[in-house]
């Protein structure tokens, strides 16, 4: 009788092994490469992809608030679907996105100026320099009026670049083999 019972739990035990390998592959799987972060370049809804939570980004220059556009009016940029309110506002931005989409990706610029990434609200924003600019709280906005626009910006376009090299890009989905663990990222 005890040998059996034995043998009923080395059985378990192989089973349980065999679904802890088989879920752990299954997760290994799904992370991104060694290094790579799980924020990407532009700030997209958590929910469904899209940048700027479907603000469209042309009315930030020409109404006095943003407007929600519609997924009648997509367009896809730099991997991300962006929604307008029409088809001409889709068009404008079409013809010249950097002007229109939030700078940095939509990281808050105050954060960046800091030396780290939060993404921005798209309600929390102001233009500068005729740029958009968000930022992740209204206690950042209220620090970079009174710090003074060039200021912060200075300091965020030279920490960007840096910044945005450990990002993973929404057009570019990153895959590692399941059979190897994936590397510590390296210490800062």
């Amino acid at each position: 009788m005890a040998a059996m019972m034995r043998q009923k739990r080395k059985q378990n035990l192989t089973i349980s092994g065999a679904i802890v390998a088989i879920v752990t592959a299954i997760w290994i799987s799904a992370l991104p490469a060694a290094g790579a972060s799980l924020v990407t370049t532009i700030v997209t809804d958590p929910l469904t992809g899209v940048a700027l939570e479907g603000y469209d980004p042309v009315t930030y220059f020409i109404s006095p608030e943003p407007q929600l556009g519609s997924s009648d009016f997509e367009a896809v940029w730099e991997g991300v679907p962006w929604y307008f309110v029409s088809a001409a506002n889709r068009d404008v931005f079409l013809k010249n996105p950097e002007i229109y989409a939030p700078q940095y990706g939509g990281h808050c610029l105050m954060s960046l100026s800091r030396g780290y990434l939060s993404d921005g609200k798209p309600r929390l924003y102001a233009i500068s320099g005729m740029k958009l600019y968000l930022f992740y709280s209204l206690a950042n906005r209220e620090a970079f009026f009174a710090a003074g626009d060039s200021q912060p910006i200075g300091v965020a376009d030279v920490k960007w670049p840096e910044l945005k090299a450990g990002l993973t890009g929404a057009e570019a989905p990153v895959m590692i083999d399941a059979a190897t663990p994936p590397a510590a990222p390296a210490a800062h």
